[in-house]
């Protein structure tokens, strides 16, 4: 099999800020393509690391390069392929996460199935996707809801001293929406439980996600009690190993490819959530269809998705998932099912 891969520089329809990482304003966002090669057929996979991670571009591809022969000749032997990718780039899952997806689609084509269906799901079953408002100021935060009027759920970026009138506009623009907040750790532990039970009360949110930093969980227990509404992990829970400790603490985690590692240790993770009593949410980074097509493969055993990331962008190269009024489509096309534009 043969490895390939390249910088896409995407295009967002707008500047996207969250509380944990305060980026430049620009609209540019840079991810890599990655393609494997066989038999005439091509898998494709999406690396979108994030440096609060401690993952970048330069790192995933320093990666690519020295895996580029150690992918052998059978797509389908993904234990006897990723395992090893593990044991020495386990501190890479983004890019272990672009492989993982582009054997899964490639498998998929050579099989002649969409990968949702080689899994064994009900494509029924796939949840509506929230539309995330990134942060801005209220005024801007408006215009963009106003502008999202067709999706039902909208997931509000929050975690600054701003969120009362962040959600304040966005009811106003929005008064019987669907609200989900994600505060990226942006909430101190002294405050969280009265901020989560306030906004929780008066803006009438779904659920909150990641309200304090990774690891300061003492005020959690308090804020579930008042806030009323589903707490959901993020930050908090990047690999499969974490999701015991979010048990009891949480009552959700939010799964990520590119946090997590690829389709393989999603599902790992999705197996030891539901074995915990815990909810699950199906989420993205900035992606195109490529990533967002891999990530919605999973969706039909997810609570809630939040698979909005091509959405965001001006010119996704890709196409296939589709997303209007928060309608993502797993079609029949095999493998991701997904095609360039």
């Amino acid at each position: 099999m043969k490895l390939s891969w390249h910088r896409r520089n995407l295009h967002l329809k707008h500047p996207f800020q969250i509380a944990s990482v305060r980026r430049p304003e620009t609209d540019d966002k840079q991810v890599l393509l990655v393609t494997i090669e066989h038999k005439g057929h091509v898998g494709w996979g999406e690396a979108s690391p994030v440096s609060y991670y401690s993952q970048s571009l330069d790192s995933a591809e320093a990666v690519f390069e020295r895996v580029a022969a150690m992918l052998g000749d059978d797509p389908f032997a993904l234990n006897a392929i990723l395992d090893p990718l593990w044991e020495r780039f386990g501190e890479e899952p983004a890019a272990i996460s672009a492989i993982d997806i582009a054997l899964h689609d490639l498998a998929g084509k050579l099989v002649k199935l969409p990968v949702w269906k080689r899994l064994g799901f009900d494509s029924s079953r796939t949840p509506l996707t929230s539309f995330t408002i990134g942060l801005d100021e209220p005024a801007v935060v408006r215009q963009k809801v106003l502008e999202a009027a067709d999706f039902p759920i909208l997931k509000i970026k929050v975690g600054t001293t701003a969120d009362e009138a962040i959600l304040a506009a966005v009811r106003d623009a929005a008064p019987d929406k669907m609200l989900r907040v994600d505060a990226n750790g942006g909430w101190s532990e002294t405050e969280a439980a009265d901020r989560a039970a306030h906004l929780a009360r008066v803006y009438r949110l779904e659920l909150i996600e990641q309200p304090t930093l990774p690891g300061c969980h003492d005020a959690l227990p308090e804020l579930r009690r008042r806030a009323g509404c589903p707490i959901v992990a993020d930050e908090s829970c990047r690999f499969p190993r974490d999701v015991p400790a979010c048990a009891g603490v949480f009552d959700a985690i939010n799964v990520k490819l590119s946090k997590c590692g690829g389709i393989r240790r999603a599902l790992q993770m999705i197996h030891a959530a539901r074995a915990a009593g815990l909810g699950v949410m199906i989420g993205c980074m900035v992606e195109t269809s490529v990533g967002i097509g891999a990530a919605a493969q999973l969706a039909p055993l997810a609570d809630w998705i939040d698979l909005d990331g091509h959405l965001l962008l001006a010119d996704d190269p890709f196409e296939g998932i589709g997303g209007h009024a928060g309608r993502l489509t797993l079609n029949d096309r095999p493998g991701l099912g997904i095609v360039e534009r």
